[in-house]
């Protein structure tokens, strides 16, 4: 069990009005009886580039999960106004773009087009409007003469800007994306970085790579065992070595 730890910068949370996403009270446990989330609570504003920190079964990833609905379809999230139940989950899964950590987990079509076109052909938009929005994906990632490669033939960076252009095509209001530097070589990753920076989207990104969340995300939100521990400026939870070490974190000092 992480040794219990209280730090002076927990809950600086930053004040904004007409916050994007709330989480009020989240719980769940697995069918097994693992108690995954005990008592989440979450708001993000619009803008915001947040990074989620913890050690491996913390709750990072199903936390993530819910926040479309794949794991509970009645839950006390809230996003941009809706509530994240039965009825609106058509609406919900194309405001929250959920980018799974292996690329080749999302990408499952003969082309590159084709992947990017999925989302919006199933939300019944017209084939010029598709088009149209896979063109403009594409372009925001980087990926602009892409559209006839064969996606299982791109490299790993490529792959996961692919993986972000299928939910960009969807007009999402907040980006979610599960370890993104995973697998990606120095350059790769550096790209990838360099790219996030200027999405400009609101954005949760799980991570174990602290130097991306000190060189990108101003606000850091620490888990363990189901728990937000810690939850605030990512400069000042970054110089607290105790709460880092507490919860199965390495200083980058």
């Amino acid at each position: 069990m992480p040794v219990k730890h209280k730090t002076p910068f927990e809950l600086i949370i930053p004040e904004c009005e007409g916050d994007l996403l709330q989480i009020q009270d989240l719980h769940f446990a697995y069918p097994d009886g693992h108690q995954a989330l005990r008592g989440i609570n979450l708001s993000i504003c619009e803008g915001e580039k947040i990074a989620l920190v913890g050690p491996n079964g913390a709750g990072k990833s199903t936390l993530m999960l819910h926040l479309n609905g794949i794991l509970g379809e009645d839950t006390p999230i809230t996003i941009a106004g809706l509530k994240l139940e039965k009825g609106n989950l058509p609406l919900i899964r194309a405001l929250v773009g959920l980018v799974f950590q292996n690329p080749d987990d999302q990408l499952f079509s003969p082309t590159v087009f084709e992947d990017v076109a999925f989302g919006p052909l199933h939300m019944g938009l017209p084939e010029e409007e598709v088009r149209l929005r896979v063109e403009e994906a594409l372009a925001a990632v980087g990926m602009d003469n892409f559209g006839s490669r064969l996606s299982h033939h791109l490299s790993m960076g490529q792959k996961k800007r692919i993986s972000i252009a299928t939910v960009l095509a969807m007009h999402p209001q907040i980006l979610v994306l599960d370890e993104p530097t995973a697998g990606l070589d120095p350059r790769a990753r550096r790209s990838l970085i360099n790219f996030l920076r200027d999405l400009p989207i609101t954005m949760l990104v799980s991570t174990h790579d602290l130097r991306m969340v000190a060189d990108l995300f101003p606000r850091m939100v620490i888990m363990d065992e189901g728990k937000i521990v810690a939850d605030g400026q990512t400069q000042l939870l970054l110089k607290d070595e105790d709460l880092l070490l507490a919860h199965g974190l390495e200083s980058l000092s």
